[in-house]
This record gives structure tokens, C-alpha cells and sequence, in this order.
């Protein structure tokens, strides 16, 4: 337990962390990264220009502060940062970096506001949060279903929407993995460890994909949206390379399945509460590795499948979809697609979804944070409303 007088001078500086929080983590990442350079080839760089990394850091050191008087109650949020932190293989040795490169950005933004209390008292906390994170790691690496970066190979790739590629990888002969014996579970990711040939880039690029499907009879399987160019960011970089250059029969790397976006297990057996599953473009992924888990244990229970993507093209794994949900008794099946029909909002889904049931969703940043705020209005439970989207997690928490 951090000193009372530690604690206070911390939630004093909450005021200043609302105001300033994403200039102090933006100064932190661009110090960091320009003197560390080594670090960016696990940090991502898309996350650090669009502002998602530096948001979603901001709002992990305010709900710190507002909390630092019991960080217990941020257990559930240290566990979800943590699932990407193993993945990405942060280890306890990167955690001094972080702290030294936070506590020169809070000094830097706030000049002399920043008095020598502030800064040892931000010091201190730090550590504490830093060791509660490592300690919560440590499970996470001696429970991962392997160690460090394994060797697979490319064995199958197939366009499941015209901006969709599945893959499907085995791992090869030398990395130890025996796939009969890993027990995926549905929702999970995979980290895919590249070093991209386009775009100049000189860095290991690492992403996060969602597994297809828990089942491994045919490799491992998951998803990837080509990330088209815009406005002034180029083609997403690792979606590129694995889209153009990435071919059957080449090798990756990657990190053992992570994440805490699980269906619960205790409901697929039983029929009173239905099952909603609600994805937009490739957030269909995790979704679909679900419904394959309540088809194979219990058809009989009710499923809403909503799924939401620019046109019919862009819909992936139509045809997979239409063959689990055909094998169910109760099925209320939705397709949006919003060239031509408008967004989903809290007035469809009062009209077209069931009002109680285990909801699972899927997809960008806004639509989690449309959809969440959505359901909430439709008076869902908290515990009731799981989801994962594709970028930093506390990005979508209010705090």
C-alpha cells in the first residue's frame, strides 16, 4: 500500500491528467521511441500516429489515479492489457523504460508545475502499478500454450470477403507445438511477428488476428483485412504484407493465443438466455469461433447473429456462417450492409435483438463504442456485454 501522502498527491494531480493526460502520453511515446528505437519493433506504429495507443495509456494512468487508493478494483482492465502485453512479449525488463520516459513527459508538459513531490510520488505509484502488472504476467508467460515467438508455416490462404484473407498455418517440424494438444479458446488471438518489405520499413511488425475457430484439425486459422490507404496513412503495413507477399509455404512467427474474450461456457448448454453475436467487417472473426463452439455443444439454444459490413462482397465467411446457423433450431439471423441501409443504432437493436441475452461484439474502435453505449441504454448488464475491438481496449473505457 502506497503512503496516504503518495496517494493524495496523486489524486490531486487527477484534474490535471483529464486535461492533459493525452499530451503527457503522447510526449512519453515520441521521447520513448526516438531514444529507444528498439522498442518499435513491438510497439505499433499505425496506434502511435492515429492517437489509439496514446488515448488508451492515458486513460490506464487516469483510472490509476482515480483508483490508486485500491488499484484491486482495476484488476479486470491490468488483466485485458496484460493478455496484449504477453503476446507482444513485454517483458519485466521493459517496465523501468516506461517509468523513466513517463515520469520526463509529465515534467515536460507540466513545466514547473510538475514539483519534485509530484514527480517522486508519480515515481513511486508507478512502481507499484508496474509491479502488479508483472506479477499478473508472470502467470500469463508459465500458462501461455508456448514460449516466445514459434515458427509456422503458411499452408492455406483464402479470400473470405474481397478485402478478407484467412490463413491457416501449422506450426513446423522444429518448433515443439503438437496442435492436437492445444486447447484454443474461442475469441482468442494469435500475435503475428513480420518484418514487412514494403513501405521502407527497417522494424519487426507485430499484430493482433482473431483465430477463426477453436479447432485445430487443419492448423490454426485467423483472419486479416487488407487496410486500404487514407487520407494521409499508407496501406496498413503488416495487413499489406501478409495480403501481397506472404504465400503458402512461407514461414511466420508467432506468440501463443491470448485474450480474455471467451464465450461463457456455463450458458451454452442452456436455452432461456439467448446468445447474441453482433460484428462489423472482420470483428466477425472471434464471433464466428463462438458460434461454432455453441453449434457444436447445443443447437437448441437461441442466437441472434447481426452482422454489419459496407456490401454483400465485404461479408466475410458467408457461406460458413449460413451452414452453423442452418444446424440450429432458434435462429434470428440479420445482415447489415451499409451502402445501402444505415447504421445500426440503439433503435435496431431494441427492435431486433432479444432484450436479455450474453451479448459478444466485435469490430473498429467506434462501433464498440457505439454498440456498447447502445446496449447500455437498452439497460444490459455490464456482465452481460462482452466484446473486443480491434486496437488498445481502455480506448473504449470511461473512466
Amino acid at each position: 500500500m502506497l503512503a496516504e501522502k503518495t496517494r493524495a498527491i496523486i489524486k490531486a494531480t487527477v484534474p490535471v491528467l483529464e486535461q492533459q493526460g493525452t499530451v503527457i502520453t503522447r510526449t512519453f511515446y515520441k521521447n520513448m521511441l526516438t531514444e529507444h528505437t528498439e522498442l518499435l519493433n513491438i510497439f505499433n506504429g499505425t496506434n502511435q500516429k492515429v492517437g489509439a495507443q496514446p488515448n488508451a495509456l492515458a486513460v490506464t494512468v487516469l483510472a490509476a489515479a482515480k483508483n490508486i487508493d485500491d488499484l484491486s478494483v482495476l484488476m479486470n482492465h491490468v488483466k485485458q492489457i496484460g493478455h496484449k502485453h504477453r503476446a507482444l512479449q513485454i517483458k519485466p525488463e521493459h517496465y523501468p523504460i516506461v517509468g523513466e520516459y513517463l515520469l520526463k513527459a509529465i515534467k515536460e508538459v507540466l513545466g514547473d508545475d510538475a514539483t519534485p513531490d509530484i514527480i517522486n510520488a508519480w515515481g513511486e505509484a508507478y512502481q507499484a502499478i508496474a509491479d502488479i502488472f508483472i506479477t499478473v504476467e508472470k502467470k500469463m508467460y508459465e500458462e501461455a500454450l508456448w514460449p516466445g515467438w514459434k515458427p509456422f508455416e503458411v499452408t492455406a490462404k483464402e479470400y473470405v470477403a474481397s478485402d478478407i484473407v484467412e490463413f491457416t498455418v501449422k506450426p513446423k517440424s522444429d518448433s515443439g507445438i503438437e496442435l492436437e494438444s492445444l486447447p484454443i479458446t474461442p475469441g482468442q488471438y494469435i500475435t503475428v511477428n513480420t518484418h514487412p518489405i514494403r513501405q521502407e520499413n527497417q522494424y519487426d511488425a507485430l499484430r493482433h488476428y482473431s483465430l477463426c475457430s477453436a479447432s485445430t484439425d487443419s492448423g490454426l486459422r485467423f483472419a486479416v483485412k487488407m487496410e486500404a490507404a487514407r487520407d494521409n496513412f499508407p496501406a496498413g503495413l503488416v495487413s499489406e504484407y501478409l495480403h501481397k507477399d506472404a504465400k503458402v509455404g512461407d514461414e511466420i512467427k508467432l506468440s501463443a493465443p491470448a485474450g480474455d474474450f471467451a464465450i461463457n461456457k456455463d450458458l451454452i448448454s442452456q436455452n432461456e438466455i439467448p446468445l447474441l453475436l453482433l460484428s462489423s467487417g472482420v470483428g466477425v472473426t472471434p464471433l464466428l469461433a463462438m458460434l461454432e463452439e455453441q453449434v457444436k455443444y447445443n443447437r437448441n439454444r437461441p442466437i441472434y447473429w447481426i452482422q454489419s459490413s459496407y456490401d454483400e462482397k465485404t461479408q466475410a465467411f458467408k457461406e460458413h456462417v449460413d451452414d452453423l446457423l442452418a444446424k440450429c433450431s432458434n435462429v434470428e439471423k440479420i445482415i447489415v450492409h451499409t451502402d445501402t441501409e444505415p447504421l445500426i443504432d440503439a433503435a435496431f437493436l431494441k427492435e431486433r435483438s432479444p432484450a436479455h441475452a450474453d451479448v459478444y461484439t466485435c469490430g473498429s474502435l467506434a462501433f464498440m463504442q457505439s454498440m456498447i453505449g447502445f446496449l447500455k441504454e437498452l439497460k444490459y448488464h455490464d456482465d452481460m456485454i462482452h466484446y473486443e475491438p480491434f486496437g488498445p481496449k481502455m480506448s473504449t473505457v470511461q473512466v
